[in-house]
């Protein structure tokens, strides 16, 4: 069975953040964005799904509209693109 991800580019700091301070990244590891490296998250199906529980006021926050699906950092949104593992 292939495992959907999600990867987006956010950039070194960014993904340093989202992977280890951030709400998300206190929940079990299945639920957390992982930090790939090269500045680059990925995002679990469990994993996207528990940022989408974060409100607009928190940075790693998910929005899904005619925009695309996409993280939110600060003032920031970054493409998530779907890859198939």
């Amino acid at each position: 069975m292939r495992e959907q991800l999600w990867v987006a580019h956010v950039g070194e700091d960014n993904a340093r953040w989202l992977s280890t301070e951030s709400r998300t990244a206190r929940l079990a590891s299945e639920y957390r964005p992982r930090d790939v490296g090269g500045g680059r998250i990925e995002l679990s199906a469990l994993a996207l799904g528990a940022s989408r529980e974060l409100g607009e006021e928190e940075d790693g926050y998910i929005t899904d509209d005619g925009d695309g699906l996409r993280v939110w950092v600060a003032d920031d949104a970054f493409e998530l693109l779907l890859v198939e593992n």
